[in-house]
């Protein structure tokens, strides 16, 4: 049987921009969430999800959320949540 690979805990290279973002709005999620009164666990039960979610968030394990789920989230939580795609600089089309 062949031995399983570790996991570094780090996204592999095609996914780190997508992880930048993941990051990126986990910490606009924190900022808002320090803002705003209560605890830990009244927060994650207005955001319809658990402490230890609450506190993988904050501690930015960026691994265990997706971008939906933290659009879910950041929405839940009152804010507003936008998606901006273009083509990149220097880009060519490829068919």
């Amino acid at each position: 049987m062949a031995a399983k690979a570790k996991r570094s805990g780090r996204p592999a290279p095609r996914q780190a921009p997508v992880a930048a973002l993941r990051l990126q709005v986990m910490r606009a999620i924190a900022a808002h969430l320090r803002a705003v009164p209560g605890t830990q666990g009244e927060q994650a039960d207005t955001l319809g999800i658990s402490r230890p979610r609450l506190n993988a968030l904050l501690k930015e394990r960026v691994e265990l959320f997706g971008l939906d789920s933290l659009a879910q989230i950041a929405m839940r939580a009152g804010m507003n949540v936008r998606l901006s795609v273009s083509r990149a600089a220097g880009r060519r089309r490829t068919h």
